[in-house]
């Protein structure tokens, strides 16, 4: 990959196989930086710190960095990591809302809330929809400035 980044392009990887190696490589790399499902625990936790803290751990594109980087990546993914992307996409949204369902923190409720927006987010791109589901990243973050508004209006 060191190699390819040096040349600058992706061109050496023609072959269905090796393609698919670097694309799931690159996908599990993206769900290591947002919070998809098996690596989801740390934010419900890093929410249930301090307001201050959780804002800024939450609002600094933590979660969104990964999201955004598929996007960047998505005319490299064959449709088998757009298929795995979209299923653990999908079992993060259904983890995530039943989490929230069952959650008393307001502040763990807005993490989990995030979580399962994520996972449509993965869903709508493994279904092809990359336009629709950037769309929806950028009304999430102006819905989840809101939501953060109102919360802290509440704890105050």
């Amino acid at each position: 990959m060191i190699m390819l980044f040096v040349q600058g392009h992706w061109d050496y990887c023609y072959w269905n196989y090796l393609r698919f190696l670097v694309g799931t490589v690159l996908l599990l790399g993206f769900f290591t930086k947002r919070a998809q499902f098996p690596f989801s625990s740390w934010l419900p936790v890093a929410m249930a710190a301090p307001t201050p803290v959780s804002a800024l751990v939450h609002s600094s594109t933590l979660v969104t960095a990964g999201l955004y980087l598929l996007f960047r990546f998505y005319w490299f993914l064959g449709d088998g990591v757009l298929l795995i992307s979209s299923l653990v996409g999908l079992w993060t949204l259904c983890l995530a809302s039943l989490a929230g369902s069952f959650e008393w923190d307001s502040k763990k409720i807005v993490a989990y809330s995030t979580l399962s927006q994520l996972g449509l987010m993965c869903v709508f791109f493994g279904w092809g929809l990359v336009g629709f589901g950037f769309y929806h990243l950028l009304i999430h973050a102006l819905f989840k400035a809101l939501m953060f508004i109102c919360v802290g209006y509440c704890i105050y």
